[in-house]
């Protein structure tokens, strides 16, 4: 049997591709690909069997799913839940590895794979069919050239024979087809086996990436919710300033323009805390969308912004980790394996094929003797005529290869920036966060100070109003330097292939 094996466009679904050939003569599409046995991501306060009907596993509290309403042209929405959702961090990944939208696709592409390596596999196996007939026919002798005449010289009665006949027929046959030797479809099923994996392994990184995603917007909101409270307090702090500025003007004892000074702050406090609630509503949308639910569904963070320093982790250690458990990384190696094996299965064309195809079954009339019939077949082909085309296949073939070689090597370059840039990252912010954290105390013994000469009558409120400002921009700085150094963290557990598996731990939760 000889089989050309084309290619116009190679993805890492080429074996199954030409597997196909092999076994429909037909090229399938090259389908995306996205798993290895890696550990499975801690068990979330939401399971994900129970997240999909929306109850809290082992919380007791029980809340339906987001509602659900036909839109026009009978397209489905999802409704927000009435009152805010509780949510923890691990309830917002489950969410998001349950529902979000990259995750079903990546789901659906595995079983588009599984169901493309069926048809490989089933182009190896036997062939066996049963078919079963029956047949009646009125044949007309004399439209054939029979001449009942001819039959008195054999000294036959001419009128014993009819020129038309009537014949009925019953038959049962088995029918078998088999391929005894054919390296290049076997290298194909092996290579199909592996692109499963490659697609396996990009759907985990997906899950990783997601992960990475949902935990950010988390820690996102997180920090909105704490800079808006911030801004609140210091909002009421400017509103008492501005009242006891007032009140003194009305006893004679103050000046306007301390009363004025008040206001200005009091006003500005006020458009501070409008923009952080705005944006705290658009943070929250988006962790909404990312989780796949609807975008006004209101949340209740159940979570606090962890602050807990990460161990410090040698350089080679994480790299080897990273090599060990980073998806991507795995993937293209997969998927190096899966062009080695099309080569293989490229030149094995060169080699004979063996098959066996025959057929056994009965036949006879109704009411009479049944006799058997069958046809035995072994075929053994050799490619004549082939070289300048499996050379040109080969050399496709390998440059393929080449060029995935080349991208594993400057992934493996890319880990190792990766990692040293996340680790820099990590220990930056979290001196940030230390300083952050002196600034915040040394600006709220400063605004004490100065209240207290305020309200003496010593200073004027200007010192007042700017050691607030020194403390709205600590608490601000504060806030930021825990969100930058809790995703950071995120980062490093992505670039080291464990953010899904670890992430609590990275986190210190």
């Amino acid at each position: 049997m000889t089989v050309t094996l084309q290619r116009q466009r190679f993805s890492s679904s080429a074996a199954l591709a030409l597997a196909a050939v092999l076994a429909t003569g037909h090229v399938l599409p090259a389908q995306q690909t996205s798993n290895a046995n890696l550990p499975s991501a801690p068990s979330s306060v939401l399971a994900q069997q129970e997240v999909a009907e929306g109850r809290a596993a082992g919380s007791g509290i029980v809340f339906t799913a987001p509602g659900k309403t036909s839109g026009p042209g009978g397209i489905t929405v999802e409704l927000p839940l009435n009152g805010p959702l509780p949510l923890s961090l691990d309830d917002a990944i489950a969410f998001g590895l349950q529902r979000n939208l990259r995750i079903k696709y990546d789901r659906a592409n595995q079983r588009t794979v599984r169901g493309d390596e069926y048809s490989v596999v089933n182009a190896l196996l036997p062939s066996l069919s049963v078919s079963g007939q029956a047949s009646a026919q009125e044949i007309n002798l004399a439209a054939l050239g029979f001449k009942p005449s001819l039959i008195g010289e054999f000294g036959l009665n001419p009128s014993q024979f009819p020129t038309i006949i009537k014949v009925t027929t019953i038959g049962g046959q088995i029918n078998a087809d088999q391929r005894l030797f054919d390296l290049s479809a076997y290298e194909l099923y092996r290579g199909a086996r592996r692109e499963a994996a490659v697609v396996d392994l990009n759907a985990l990184n997906g899950r990783g990436e997601l992960v990475l995603a949902v935990g950010t917007a988390y820690l996102k909101v997180l920090a909105d919710q704490a800079t808006l409270t911030n801004a609140q307090a210091e909002e009421r702090s400017s509103k008492t300033l501005f009242e006891q500025a007032t009140d003194r003007l009305k006893a004679g004892v103050g000046i306007n323009l301390d009363a004025l000074r008040a206001q200005v702050e009091y006003q500005q406090r006020q458009q501070s805390t409008i923009a952080d609630d705005a944006q705290l509503a658009k943070d929250t949308i988006q962790l909404n969308r990312i989780m796949g639910l609807p975008a006004g569904q209101q949340l209740q963070l159940t979570d606090t912004a962890p602050f807990a320093q990460l161990a410090d982790m040698d350089l080679n250690e994480a790299k080897a980790t990273a090599y060990q458990h980073r998806k991507d990384f795995l993937s293209l190696q997969a998927e190096v394996d899966v062009y080695a094996r099309e080569l293989r299965a490229v030149k094995y064309q060169r080699l004979p094929t063996l098959a066996f195809n025959g057929d056994y079954g009965v036949i006879g009339v109704p009411g009479a003797v049944y006799h058997g019939d069958f046809t035995a077949t072994g075929s053994l082909k050799f490619p004549i005529f082939r070289e300048a085309a499996q050379r040109g296949q080969e050399q496709q073939v390998s440059a393929q290869i080449t060029n995935l070689q080349q991208r594993v090597t400057d992934l493996r370059v890319a880990i190792d920036s990766q990692i040293r840039s996340a680790m820099l990252d990590v220990n930056a912010a979290n001196e940030l966060v230390k300083v952050a954290q002196s600034n915040v105390t040394l600006a709220q013994q400063e605004l004490s100070d100065v209240r207290d000469r305020f309200t003496a009558g010593v200073d004027t409120n200007l010192a007042v109003v700017d050691a607030q400002a020194t403390v709205t921009s600590a608490d601000s700085q504060l806030v930021s330097a825990l969100y930058q150094y809790n995703v950071a963290k995120l980062q490093l557990a992505r670039n080291t292939g464990v953010v899904e598996t670890r992430y609590r731990t990275y986190l210190g939760k």
